[in-house]
């Protein structure tokens, strides 16, 4: 009796093992759809993705633009985009991007923490890949507080 007991156990384990195993290898694939790349779809074509501020006062416009054209063969549409914190917002085109047309992704960053910063916004679009990241760096001083970062930056004023 306990060698029959013994033998369901494990099998009751092997079966629910497999199971487990089917399940994710099929949540992997389903995973793996992707969108084939359309040569007559729209293509974003950044000027630039990275955008550094340098050394920026405390409290100033901390709004840069990230300049694109859709060089591609159809119209672009960006869907969403997302920033990696709420210190940093980003307003985008709302409209279609004609091919061969331009438009900017303006990004603002709060400009009112002191230190460097290193931000990320994603952009989303009707294009392969279907995500884009933008880059803004830099490192915001206080103007009224003296420190390393001003200490510097007034010794090469000199």
């Amino acid at each position: 009796m306990k060698k029959i007991v013994t033998i369901l156990v494990l099998l009751l384990f092997v079966v629910s093992v497999q199971a487990q195993q089917n399940k994710k290898k099929g949540a992997t694939s389903k995973a793996k759809v992707e969108k084939e790349f359309d040569p007559n779809g729209p293509i974003i074509k950044f000027e630039s993705q990275t955008v550094n501020y340098g050394r920026i006062d405390k409290g100033s416009d901390g709004t840069r633009e990230f300049k694109f054209t859709n060089v591609g063969k159809s119209p672009l549409k960006i869907t969403k985009v997302k920033s990696s914190c709420g210190c940093t917002i980003p307003t985008y085109p709302k409209t279609q991007i004609m091919p061969g047309e331009s438009d900017i992704i303006k990004v603002k960053y709060n400009t009112k923490k002191v230190g460097k910063f290193s931000k990320s916004v994603s952009i989303f679009t009707n294009t392969v890949p279907e995500r884009n990241v933008l880059r803004i760096k830099g490192t915001v001083i206080d103007p009224n507080k003296p420190g390393p970062i001003r200490k510097e930056k007034n010794m090469l004023e000199f």
